[in-house]
């Protein structure tokens, strides 16, 4: 018997819908507010930021939205991506357990954003939009966009989190050779950019400062939109075709999940495995557990508090009832900048209310510990961020070991780390050493949450 088995789709398999979980969750979400009147916002409130068919599908409830043509043909430069059982991971843990992961990493940006990135410069070239906008982490959103925006004509602007934008250079570099600029955040290009640097002129930086730097550019050009790669609804309802194609892989070996495991930042990677799942569930097929994983440096959904907030450092956008840390709150540097965000996905933090997942959250170096031994029996070095999934896969694994049980689990492998490895050269060396956020910081965080009436 072969050591890896790989389950590929035929390329006419490809799902021709994204799947939309409001269709079937038992409560709607709540409503999005203008931070201004606390009144649900409509879409001219979102129309600066978002071309109007992004917005409707952001409130829509239809469950299938159908994925353009142009959108599809870029697609199959990759998809549909395979899925792997993990036969050697399992032997070296000895457990009974099946695994199976769903590589995203086959993509011409290495990672699950292209799902979303080619869906956005799609639906912007329509409307007659000339320049997107952005923020980025580790970066894998940044390339994606500027790979996107190369194929779609769209002029690209990231602001990259400082930290990161330092640690990762050969990630700018990917986002240049695709052709768009790349600054590094907070910048003095923004006026909110200088007023972090005047207070803090060495500030590492984070995704809600990012954020709030590309939404004050997007609003001065009338040629210009703002593009988001994880937490609104639009961004994971594309994700959703990861975890479609799974479904028909696993049918093709037989199986189902007992368990899906995704790591969670802002939440777009996690819902694409474990919104289809869920959504099956909720029309009464199998329901299995439903594990995010996250960053213990940045525990959103562990520590925060389900409240509304503004999902950027600089108050500009509508308030989301999310899990939250606070929007001023900066978490440490730790290397899975991609999981570096305040906030948890609104539609992820609901499902978590509703009962519909579980959360974990372990620390940098155990999940690296996890991400080495995985590429030594499968061969692929994984992003830090889907280190955190490869170890809550191995967890389930081990307490499967631990009970005689020969579950099926399934995760997303959401990217590769080829451009991490000074990351994987501080952990050989001794040096990655687990981040530690500051209670007072975040509990003063907390404090200034928006008040809003129930």
């Amino acid at each position: 018997m072969s050591l890896q088995t790989k389950y590929l789709l035929d390329e006419s398999r490809m799902p021709k819908f994204w799947y939309n979980i409001q269709a079937d969750l038992p409560a709607p979400a709540p409503a999005v507010l203008h931070p201004g009147t606390l009144q649900p916002v409509g879409p001219d409130d979102l129309a600066p930021l978002f071309p109007m068919e992004l917005i409707g599908q952001e409130v829509s409830t239809e469950r299938e939205i159908e994925i353009p043509q142009p959108v599809r043909d870029v697609y199959r430069a990759w998809r549909p991506a395979p899925l792997y059982r993990a036969h050697r991971l399992e032997r070296a843990l000895g457990t009974p357990a099946k695994i199976f992961y769903k590589y995203e990493g086959v993509s011409p940006a290495g990672s699950h954003k292209p799902n979303t990135a080619v869906a956005q410069a799609f639906y912007n070239q329509k409307a007659g939009v000339k320049r997107l906008v952005t923020e980025t982490g580790a970066g894998q959103w940044g390339t994606a966009l500027s790979y996107a925006g190369a194929l779609f004509g769209l002029q690209v602007e990231i602001f990259q989190v400082r930290v990161s934008y330092d640690q990762k250079p050969y990630r700018r570099a990917v986002m240049e050779t695709y052709g768009a600029r790349c600054v590094a955040s907070p910048s003095r290009e923004t006026a909110f950019g200088r007023s972090v640097l005047e207070k803090t002129p060495d500030h590492p930086g984070s995704l809600g400062i990012a954020i709030s730097e590309a939404v004050e550019l997007a609003v001065q050009r009338e040629d210009t939109k703002y593009a988001l790669g994880s937490v609104l609804n639009h961004v994971l309802l594309h994700q959703t075709i990861i975890g479609l194609e799974a479904m028909e892989q696993l049918q093709m070996a037989d199986e189902w999940p007992d368990v899906v495991v995704g790591c969670t930042g802002g939440g777009s990677n996690f819902a694409g495995i474990a919104f289809p799942f869920i959504g099956h569930g909720l029309r009464g097929g199998a329901k299995p557990r439903i594990v995010a994983v996250e960053p213990a440096a940045c525990p959103s959904l562990t520590r925060g508090k389900y409240a509304y907030d503004f999902g950027d450092t600089g108050r500009m956008t509508p308030l989301t009832k999310m899990h939250t840390l606070g929007s001023q709150f900066t978490p440490p540097g730790f290397h899975a900048g991609g999981l570096r965000y305040h906030g948890m996905a609104p539609l992820v933090s609901h499902c978590r209310q509703l009962g519909l997942l579980e959360a974990v959250a372990y620390n940098q170096v155990e999940c690296f510990e996890a991400g080495v031994l995985f590429a030594r029996n499968e061969g692929i070095v994984p992003a830090p961020e889907a280190n955190h999934a490869v170890k809550g896969a191995i967890v389930e694994a081990l307490r499967c070991k631990r009970e005689g049980r020969a579950e099926t689990i399934l995760f997303n492998l959401c990217g590769h780390g080829h451009f991490d490895m000074s990351a994987y050269q501080k952990y050989f060396a001794g040096e990655l050493t687990d981040e530690h956020y500051d209670e007072k910081e975040l509990a003063m965080a907390l404090a200034g949450l928006p008040s809003v009436p129930a």
